[in-house]
């Protein structure tokens, strides 16, 4: 996962993440417990989560939408109503087939440390061990740009 500044310049890049169960996908739909690979913006940062802080990410995409659209996965009205949202600097929204409340996140309490090198555990969000939470938590706020790859 890498953290980009404004002007796309790589900020941290952090490795050995976990990521959704079965793995990474180019669109996440809502159940599948895939990370959904791409560039997304945090648009939300929940300090109460069950997590510790959430930085909520900003899917699904007009882009992604509009693949599952096609590819028949959504319908028209999923589609609208996640295109006008992003027309309208609102959050998309989070119970459409291609799912929501993606984000990344710290392990949790009473999680080992260890957990997120050994297993891709969540249901599709990235989760960071401690130090990792620490680091990120210096660079991330609403606007940043992260790429998942």
């Amino acid at each position: 996962m890498s953290i980009l500044s404004p002007r796309d310049r790589v900020i941290a890049r952090i490795r050995n993440v976990a990521i959704g169960s079965n793995g990474a996908a180019d669109v996440h739909f809502r159940g599948d417990e895939t990370t959904p690979r791409g560039t997304y913006r945090i648009a939300w940062i929940d300090r109460h989560s069950r997590f510790g802080l959430f930085f909520g990410l900003n899917y699904p995409t007009p882009a992604v939408a509009a693949r599952a659209y096609l590819e028949g996965r959504i319908g028209r009205a999923s589609l609208d109503a996640i295109v006008e949202a992003f027309r309208e600097h609102r959050i998309a929204p989070q119970d459409t087939p291609l799912g929501g409340e993606l984000g990344i996140h710290g392990l949790g309490a009473g999680a080992p440390p260890w957990i997120q090198r050994s297993v891709n555990w969540t249901d599709g969000c990235v989760a960071l061990a401690p130090a990792q939470m620490r680091e990120f938590s210096r660079w991330a706020h609403v606007g940043t740009r992260v790429v998942i790859r």
